[in-house]
């Protein structure tokens, strides 16, 4: 029978990824695969001969769109074949998971879903910032930094969040915009930590304020990707000594 295996590879780590996760991989024939930043160290666990398919997507270049990658994954389906679709994080947390289900489901492809640690909880607290503590955050949020640019109108407006921890992922590059709407419900000296590949070699965190958010990541030159981390909680990186 056909079927395709969602596999979330974590948030960048290769040793964060499941042990399931890992299998899936030296076992699978087709690994359809995006820029992840454990791909390379990831894909080298695959067997002699395994076909390795590049989808992967950045600001302003994507490989395929996702109608494409739907195809990719329907044709690459075949019985007796092992597939992979190797993405970033988890497969359902912002990362087009449920697209991608709902075109493998109308071909008639079972699949099986293998969840991956994400980068929502997983880059804060390996940066030494809980996303909750008895303290401070008794609630988070997780939000996407890009919404569907296909949609009417907006549907999110940060301002209107309101946890005690705010997670912000792909967000970056509409800093000014999130920030100029949290500034509407949030004080200026609010805790803010700008964290860019994180849980990597190539990990930085920038810790600053709600107010001074933009420009310490212009100053400091923060690019994708990288998360976004608001509330009091921002305050114990330097309590559990990072």
């Amino acid at each position: 029978m056909k079927k395709i295996y969602l596999v979330g590879a974590g948030p960048g780590d290769p040793g964060l990824i499941t042990v399931k996760g890992l299998e899936l991989i030296k076992k699978a024939d087709i690994i359809i695969h995006d820029r992840l930043g454990a791909s390379k160290e990831l894909l080298k666990n695959a067997k002699e001969g395994a076909e390795l398919i590049y989808v992967g997507k950045r600001p302003g270049a994507h490989t395929f769109k996702q109608e494409e990658i739907n195809n990719i994954l329907v044709e690459k389906a075949v019985d007796d074949k092992i597939v992979v679709r190797l993405k970033g994080g988890d497969p359902f947390v912002f990362g087009r998971g449920g697209e991608e289900v709902r075109a493998i489901v109308r071909n008639g492809i079972d699949y099986e879903i293998v969840p991956g640690v994400t980068s929502a909880i997983s880059v804060p607290e390996l940066a030494g910032i809980p996303i909750t503590d008895r303290r401070y955050a008794s609630s988070f949020t997780v939000a996407t930094g890009q919404e569907d640019p296909t949609k009417e109108e907006e549907r999110l407006d940060y301002g209107k969040l309101n946890a005690d921890t705010i997670v912000i992922l792909m967000g970056i590059k509409n800093l000014p915009k999130i920030v100029g709407q949290m500034l509407k419900s949030r004080p200026p000296e609010t805790p803010l930590a700008l964290i860019e590949n994180g849980s990597t070699k190539d990990e930085r965190v920038v810790v600053t304020t709600l107010g001074e958010a933009v420009v310490r990541a212009e100053e400091e030159g923060v690019r994708p990707p990288a998360i976004i981390v608001i509330g009091e909680v921002v305050r114990l990186r330097s309590e559990f000594g990072r």
